[in-house]
């Protein structure tokens, strides 16, 4: 006797690949999308403040650097968001590359543009970046935890100036881990409209902050309060 077809309810459920956040599909990973990450993922609290200081300040039309790809979120709600001319977005972990270019495929960004590379106050050898099992740990730092690199890969240093006189962004969004009180006082950035920095005063101190706040002055940028949070500080001009 022929077997009764089975119906849709006795089909194995197919996992779903993605997780939503803020209209966004984020693919789903076993080194990303877990623990306290997924949770902020899933209720829309995943890089808030940065989220939240992005979409009140980026416009139709402009153009954004961003410095810190992390796992591409913020490069995709920009994009997904505001109609902006174009990101480029630098991220030094070689490990995250493909994941990023992921999350832009599920959402179907075209307009950024990725660089596997560090940013420096002048142009310079490649410098080494050490991957770890853990690889949202890896940093160009050895000595943080030694046992725990699997592989070296060597990364180019990019002059930040002439990124700036070659992409003209409008847009600065930056999360470089400490990097921005040495990185950012030696680039000009007087093409910029708005500014979007995290501040990192457990490593840089008073001084650093002072210094990211010095450049942006000196950009011709001022604290903007109203989409500055806590250690998230936005810079405008003309507002």
């Amino acid at each position: 006797m022929d077997k009764p077809a089975s119906s849709a309810a006795d089909q194995p459920r197919q996992r779903d690949p993605y997780l939503r956040s803020r209209g966004m599909k984020i693919p789903k990973h076993p080194q990303i999308t877990t623990g306290r990450v997924r949770g902020a993922l899933k209720a829309d609290t995943y890089e808030r403040k940065e989220c939240e200081a992005a979409l009140r300040v980026v416009r139709e039309g402009d153009v954004v650097l961003e410095l810190g790809g992390g796992i591409g979120y913020m490069s995709t709600l920009i994009a997904t968001h505001r109609k902006v001319r174009a990101i480029h977005s630098y991220e030094a972990n070689p490990a995250l590359i493909p994941y990023i270019h992921s999350v832009h495929a599920a959402n179907n960004v075209t307009n950024v543009t990725v660089h596997n590379a560090l940013l420096s106050d002048g142009a310079g050898d490649p410098v080494p970046f050490y991957v770890r099992a853990n690889f949202l740990a890896s940093s160009i730092d050895r000595d943080a935890d030694p046992d725990s690199v699997v592989r070296t890969e060597m990364i180019e240093r990019h002059d930040i100036n002439a990124v700036l006189q070659e992409v003209k962004p409008t847009i600065l969004v930056c999360d470089i881990e400490g990097a921005e009180a040495h990185l950012l006082p030696g680039a000009d950035f007087s093409g910029l409209r708005a500014a979007i920095i995290e501040l990192h005063p457990q490593w840089i101190g008073q001084s650093g902050v002072q210094a990211v706040f010095d450049t942006m002055h000196r950009a011709g940028l001022s604290y903007f309060p109203k989409a500055s949070h806590a250690k998230v500080v936005t810079f405008r001009n003309g507002w």
